[in-house]
């Protein structure tokens, strides 16, 4: 099946800003001008422009044009992440969107669950064992750019300050364990590619039609005791760096 012609000059446009033809500030040709290039319909070119708008990487001023965003990719460093060394938030997501000069925000909500195989396994609990899951949606420049979905034995948490997640002064797993005394040093990722869900279409405002995820599936560990596992979901707002020591 051809690519609709929106999505051939999304792909175009978004291809051009990545590799900066189109520069950060800098003005994308006239909607005219695109008509023109791309041989379609005005229709057809605002509703390209209007995805690159939703997925924050151009802005369009009332009688001027559309112009790049000069919002910076956030780049998710894994290497530690200096979390407990660091000043300023505990927070990874915080952290990334100050590095990025974005304002970080996100959404979330906690519940009582108990585990299914897969996250037993991944936990190494038994199937059917209480955990808490948070299931959260992360913007930047209110923006959003995350989707992740974490699970946590109770047994470890349970009737602490930092049962609930997001209910006490800690924030970020490896903060929120150290308070408790459980001090994580390792954790391990996962890392693919897969065709977004409808789901994940909607909440991370993505072209419908063959739009795309990084995932991560992250375990966190306290020497060999796995404390927390969670699958994260990265937009195209977002980029993952890692550095591996060689010894």
């Amino acid at each position: 099946m051809p690519e609709p012609a929106y999505l051939r000059i999304v792909n175009d446009l978004r291809s051009r800003i990545s590799d900066g033809t189109y520069q950060p500030g800098g003005k994308l040709p006239t909607e005219a001008q695109l008509r023109a290039q791309y041989g379609v319909s005005t229709t057809i070119v605002k509703a390209a422009l209007g995805i690159l708008q939703r997925e924050g990487l151009i802005e369009g001023r009332r009688g001027s044009g559309n112009y790049v965003q000069r919002r910076r990719k956030l780049t998710r460093r894994a290497h530690g992440r200096d979390l407990r060394t660091a000043t300023g938030s505990t927070s990874p997501f915080a952290r990334d969107a100050q590095a990025a000069s974005q304002q970080a925000a996100w959404e979330h909500c906690s519940e009582h669950n108990t585990a299914t195989d897969d996250i037993a396994a991944r936990l190494g609990i038994e199937m059917g064992d209480p955990t808490m899951i948070t299931k959260y949606r992360f913007l930047a420049d209110g923006i959003p750019i995350q989707l992740s979905t974490s699970h946590e034995p109770l047994a470890i948490t349970e009737g602490t300050p930092v049962e609930w997640p997001e209910g006490g002064a800690a924030v970020g797993v490896v903060a929120r364990m150290d308070s408790i005394g459980v001090r994580i040093d390792s954790f391990t990722e996962k890392v693919a590619a897969r065709p977004a869900t409808t789901d994940e279409i909607g909440a991370l405002n993505l072209v419908a039609t063959g739009a795309h995820v990084l995932t991560i599936e992250r375990t966190y560990y306290a020497g060999e005791l796995p404390v927390e596992t969670a699958d994260i979901v990265l937009g195209p707002g977002y980029e993952v760096v890692y550095r591996v020591e060689i010894d």
